[in-house]
């Protein structure tokens, strides 16, 4: 057993003895202080044992603590293991996504297919995806129509239908129909990069649980070696050093923190593998925590509450000089090249209509606003009527207010000049999974708040299908910025918004939730992304984030519960009535307590 004792020790306790050094470089001994304290003691009263017991034969024979030593290094290893494999990876829902690449492509070169690595594939290269096959990258469909499989990837457990132009996205599977695509991300930027870094990410920061449990830790370095202290003085006075020494050795060997040091990396990777599984990506562990406590959600409309999917519903002329369909052509030129939601209905409008239109030139946003842009020589702007407000704008006001006076419409003014000289509408549906996240809010005593930059006629028409009585209209990025801030003096607020023009919004909140199924969501400015575009999820983290944080106190109050009540048993503190802790019954405690806190993680579900 010594043999063994002193491998163990010397070279299983590594990992503690350098974070004791660490520790007490910083003056803050904590976890890793203790358990080199306990385990340092337990070996070398062990081989003073040895020596007294073999060599000097003393009588009666000094109790030796190998056993103990070899459960509590194998036991706190076990705590450390498990704690660097969920920073490598939270669980195996995550380990697949690695999987889920094929190891080659069919990319059409020339007419012909050919085979070629995964990573040898290039941004613009043309992917031949048959029926059956994994999607090897990123990319927008160029030919033909399918149906692909995305559960594995985003966790929607439905078929999603793709056509020319939609994106497809690595890793899913090509349900029916054989189709092409052209490969519009390198791997370094794919989705299932993305979010191997984010998961990644989320398992190395420290969590608010955690810093806790370290600080308990510290507390009972202390505690344990003033306890150790007085018990061998006590004891001394009492029974002499054959009784105090090993009673106060074993009140040290029994403080190691065995449960509290797993308490919360458990559940740690359990919590972040079962996001990932249900599509929700926790940048920031400690973000599930936060959550629990907000009490106001703000969020966005746009892409957020309604899908996004615009429809053309009128385009009308507001200047002699230009025809309705002229109207429609400038618009087109400017959106061609958009990425925002508006710029979908309208090009869609161009093609059903079978439209030529020109290439715009020198098109750049005006955030906030709209677009600005040069087509056939001339300069045109396609904004809302907030651009009205700060600039030089002529316009019949009689005619834009009633424009803007419709409720289902997104209005959209196209000026030339300083003229307003046509109008666009576009309608947009509310998500069926907006109405129970709101009710769920609201049930759960949470402030749903709407921020949105249409005009007031939409946002007031949206807020009272959903029941959100506090909402704010025609506001630009930074006006919604300050009102996050606003709410934050109030209490923790969370922040909800599609990515569009809502970066700041998002990385200033207390938890910052970008909501969007397509690759390009800002997932650098969020806490967490919710892979799906469905609002419902929202309410998978709000019970997620409240059984995380009640696993968590549950674990540490199972992992500093041992401690508080063997220490004292362990200093003899009921020795009057024949009540006296060995290390063998510590051992066994500490087993028990260990066991329980690694099952009651493994029990936590979202639902």
């Amino acid at each position: 057993m010594a043999v063994i004792g002193s491998i163990l020790y010397f070279y299983g306790g590594k990992p503690f003895f350098s974070g004791a050094k660490t520790e007490f470089q910083t003056k803050k001994p904590g976890m890793m202080s203790l358990i080199t304290l306990g385990i340092t003691v337990a070996y070398f009263y062990s081989i003073y044992s040895v020596i007294a017991n073999h060599l000097f034969h003393v009588t009666p024979p000094v109790d030796e603590f190998f056993w103990e030593l070899s459960t509590l290094i194998d036991i706190m290893l076990l705590g450390h293991i498990i704690e660097m494999k969920s920073i490598d990876s939270a669980g195996s829902a995550v380990d697949a996504l690695s999987k889920l690449l094929p190891d080659t492509a069919r990319v059409v070169k020339n007419g012909q297919v050919v085979s070629v690595n995964v990573a040898d594939l290039k941004v613009n290269d043309v992917v031949q995806v048959q029926a059956g096959g994994k999607i090897p990258a990123d990319g927008l469909i160029v030919k033909g129509t399918t149906t692909v499989n995305e559960s594995l990837v985003t966790g929607e457990s439905k078929l999603v239908s793709k056509t020319v132009n939609d994106e497809v996205i690595g890793g899913a599977i090509n349900n029916d129909g054989t189709f092409e695509f052209k490969v519009t991300k390198a791997q370094g930027d794919s989705f299932l990069n993305k979010v191997m870094q984010l998961v990644q990410h989320a398992s190395e920061n420290k969590s608010h649980a955690q810093t806790v449990a370290d600080r308990v830790a510290g507390y009972l370095f202390y505690a344990a070696l003033s306890v150790a202290i007085i018990a061998f003085i006590v004891w001394m006075l009492v029974s002499g050093a054959t009784v105090a020494l090993p009673i106060a050795v074993t009140v040290l060997i029994i403080a190691c923190p065995h449960a509290l040091g797993l308490a919360v990396p458990l559940v740690v990777s359990r919590s972040t593998a079962l996001a990932a599984q249900n599509g929700l990506l926790i940048r920031d562990s400690s973000a599930l925590e936060r959550a629990n406590r907000v009490h106001y959600v703000l969020m966005d409309k746009t892409g957020t509450l309604t899908a996004g999917n615009f429809k053309l519903n009128f385009y009308q002329t507001l200047n002699d000089a230009y025809s309705k369909t002229d109207i429609l052509k400038i618009a087109g030129s400017l959106e061609q090249t958009s990425s925002h939601p508006l710029a979908k209905g309208v090009m869609t409008a161009v093609l059903e209509n079978h439209l030529q239109i020109q290439s715009a030139e020198n098109v750049q946003q005006i955030p906030g606003f709209g677009l600005i842009g040069n087509v056939n020589g001339k300069i045109y702007q396609l904004v809302s009527s907030n651009f009205f407000n700060k600039n030089q704008v002529q316009y019949d006001q009689t005619v834009v207010n009633k424009l803007l006076a419709d409720k289902n419409n997104s209005i959209s003014f196209l000026i030339e000049n300083n003229q307003v000289i046509g109008a666009i509408g576009e309608g947009d549906e509310i998500k069926p999974g907006s109405k129970p996240m709101i009710d769920y809010l609201k049930q759960h005593h949470i402030q749903p708040v709407m921020l949105t930059g249409d005009n007031a006629a939409i946002a007031e028409s949206v807020a009272r299908q959903l029941g959100i009585s506090d909402f704010q209209a025609k506001l630009l990025p930074e006006d919604k910025q300050k009102i996050v801030s606003k709410y934050q003096q109030k209490g923790p607020t969370m922040f909800i918004g599609d990515g569009v023009n809502d970066a700041p919004s998002l990385s200033g909140a207390d938890v910052g939730v970008a909501i969007g199924a397509g690759t390009d969501v800002a997932i650098d400015s969020a806490d967490i992304v919710l892979v799906r575009s469905d609002p419902k999820d929202v309410v998978d983290l709000f019970k997620l984030a409240k059984r995380t944080s009640e696993k968590m106190k549950q674990n540490l109050w199972w992992g500093a519960g041992y401690n508080i009540i063997a220490i004292p048993l362990a200093a003899g503190i009921l020795a009057f009535a024949g009540i006296l802790l060995s290390p063998m019954v510590g051992a066994v405690l500490m087993s028990l307590s260990t066991i329980v806190v690694s099952i009651n993680a493994l029990t936590l579900r979202v639902g």
